[in-house]
């Protein structure tokens, strides 16, 4: 099932390379998911955070002179 990630989703169709693969063959695929996924995560936590959706808000006029 598609994450909408890019990223991710290169990452867990790699795992279906283990299905060919004799048992001994498994770690080096299952490290090199692991280590994408770890990179995909790394960098969603660098990217600077959305702007805020929606109306701006207006000016308050409760300080009046």
């Amino acid at each position: 099932m598609p994450t909408g990630n890019a990223d991710v989703d290169d990452r867990l169709e790699r795992l279906a390379d283990a299905d060919h693969l004799p048992a001994d063959g498994h770690l080096e695929v299952y490290e090199d998911v692991h280590r994408g996924l770890r990179d995909a995560l790394t960098a969603l936590d660098a990217r600077p955070a959305p702007a805020p959706q929606g109306p701006s808000p207006s000016p308050s006029y409760d300080n009046r002179s």
